[in-house]
């Protein structure tokens, strides 16, 4: 099978894994990137019974709108029964690596409302550490030197992302600001990692999910959707 149709597939599932956790007229969070968007369309015969969907960026917006869905401002809700996004990477206790799409910001406000987070991936997105896909870290545009410094002082070969059209052109985040990709580190203590970069100053969000990991993983793994729970003791 394709990666297209392993994420179709894997989309087909979430949407009753979804049915069958939510009642009618329950709010829901929804992630950004190619895999949601086969989520979005799978669930669009749904609409209806969702109250409302918070979404993590501009363009997942923009699609659920499209297909029929009542998007809510995070500051319009309190708490979220569920949050459900894709992942670049996944490691065996449910700690990620996401912001490959640039919007790893927005999808940690949204899935810190949610009670809990299903992850959605095919089984390239599995590794046993984090770390082979590049780490981005958000930032304030004045900041990103130092930042650079920084994260090449523990291991990291950095570099300032640029658009898909424009080598030439910053990258540019909805909250207006820059990603730092970083490849060569070896995320053994996700969690340790994702709280030191969060105290440097610029740093808006990095890319790491420990604080925020899956609670559950859907993954197509041998032509066929898998479950998997994570222990509540995962961080540790």
């Amino acid at each position: 099978m394709t990666q297209d149709e392993l994420k179709q597939m894997v989309a087909t599932a979430a949407v009753q894994e979804i049915l069958a956790i939510l009642p009618p007229q329950s709010l829901i969070g929804m992630g950004t990137g190619s895999t949601v968007n086969y989520l979005i369309d799978a669930l669009q015969t749904h609409a209806s019974y969702f109250r409302g969907v918070v979404s993590s960026s501009d363009k997942t917006s923009q699609l659920l709108q499209e297909r029929g869905f009542k998007v809510l401002d995070a500051n319009q809700v309190t708490s979220l029964p569920l949050y459900i996004d894709g992942a670049d990477e996944i490691d065996p206790h449910g700690n990620m690596i996401k912001g490959g799409g640039g919007a790893l910001t927005r999808e940690k406000i949204v899935a810190s409302l949610a009670d809990q987070f299903i992850c959605i991936c095919d089984a390239t997105k599995l590794v046993n550490v984090l770390g082979v896909f590049p780490l981005p870290v958000e930032v304030i545009p004045m900041a990103s030197a130092q930042i650079q410094r920084f994260l090449e002082s523990i291991g990291g070969n950095v570099e300032l992302r640029k658009t898909k059209t424009d080598l030439n052109q910053n990258f540019v985040t909805d909250n207006q600001a820059w990603i730092l990709d970083v490849k060569g580190l070896v995320i053994d203590q996700p969690l340790a990692l994702e709280t030191q970069l969060n105290q440097l100053p610029g740093v808006i969000c990095n890319g790491v999910f420990a604080v925020q990991s899956a609670d559950t993983l859907l993954v197509t793994l041998n032509d066929k959707v898998q479950t998997i729970h994570f222990r509540k003791d995962k961080n540790n």
